[in-house]
């Protein structure tokens, strides 16, 4: 752990005395060092914060010390206190806790960008929602089912079905060597339109040639790449990269499929868009994110172990 003195906010710049921190795979795999758009010199990782307002910068004027806020950081948030541009800041609500505001901001863009924006998901569509008891995936659910949408959703664990299903999920299907047969099951004649994709290899390909003309696969995120540890099993990583699925480009058009994908730092850096798509999301009356395993700051190392491992439901917040 590294202590440093904070400066007085900037003009812009509100300074925040943090109280959460939303842990995300984006943290895991820049750790590593392994994501692009992190840093290529020493720097703070995290996402995703909430906390309380402690000073404003000059021409501050939507904020005042005391106000309680969540946001977003291109990294730096696993800290007790920033400096951050005001733009992207958001209050928090007045029923939310600082647990619900660190859990919602990544989690929510992510779904609704891949689903909305990017998947162009309409009314009565049919969706595959991988990892649907994490972060992202409950709240893709969520926003899904506001659209009258019929879900599958998939758990690499029996155990995270319930929650699923409590959600409004559909049809939940373990993540297994019998995944293709189940997923046709599941689907019962129903055109597969849009997959929302966190996990990658088989789980790729086999909806790949089950989507339906005009069908769309969002990638969000390449989780079987994880594993437990301070630095990445190479060996883990070669196996899983040498076996990546690979799609040719020019038999895109016979087959009328569509690949997109993004990460959360291009709305960073799109600001005013960022705000344009929480207006809209806000429109759902969302339930609140799902917080499952909160740790206490001195227990970050352990947090992000057991968020390595691929065990946990919901968020995963530390204080």
């Amino acid at each position: 752990m590294i202590e440093e003195k904070l400066p007085p906010p900037s003009a812009g710049e509100v300074q925040v005395a943090v109280k959460s921190i939303g842990l995300n795979f984006a943290d895991v795999f820049a750790i590593w060092g392994l994501y692009k758009a992190a840093p290529k010199t020493e720097f703070t990782p995290g996402l995703e914060y909430a906390g309380i307002i402690t000073a404003v910068g000059e021409s501050v004027n939507e904020f005042i010390p005391g106000d309680r806020i969540m946001g977003v950081t291109r990294f730096g948030g696993y800290t007790t206190g920033l400096n951050i541009d005001a733009r992207y800041v958001i209050r928090l609500p007045e029923d939310w806790d600082f647990n619900t505001g660190a859990a919602y901001l990544v989690q929510t863009l992510t779904a609704y960008y891949a689903l909305s924006s990017l998947g162009q998901l309409v009314k009565g569509q049919n969706v595959l929602i991988h990892s649907i008891a994490g972060g992202v995936g409950l709240q893709a659910l969520k926003i899904a089912k506001a659209l009258g949408c019929f879900v599958i959703g998939t758990v690499g664990d029996a155990k995270k079905e319930d929650l699923a299903r409590i959600n409004g999920c559909d049809r939940v299907l373990i993540r297994n060597s019998s995944f293709k047969q189940d997923l046709i099951a599941a689907l019962d004649g129903r055109p597969l339109h849009l997959v929302v994709d966190t996990v990658g290899g088989r789980y790729f390909s086999i909806p790949f040639r089950l989507l339906a003309p005009m069908g769309r696969i969002i990638v969000v995120g390449s989780s079987r790449y994880s594993s437990v540890g301070n630095r990445p099993n190479l060996i883990h990583l070669l196996r899983h990269y040498l076996t990546r699925p690979k799609i040719d480009p020019q038999n895109l058009p016979n087959q009328n499929k569509s690949i997109l994908g993004f990460n959360l730092i291009y709305l960073y850096e799109n600001v005013s868009l960022l705000h344009q798509l929480l207006g809209e999301i806000s429109a759902f009356n969302l339930a609140k994110p799902h917080v499952g395993h909160v740790f206490p700051f001195d227990q970050l190392p352990a947090a992000i172990r057991l968020f390595q491992g691929g065990k946990t439901m919901g968020k995963v917040v530390v204080n």
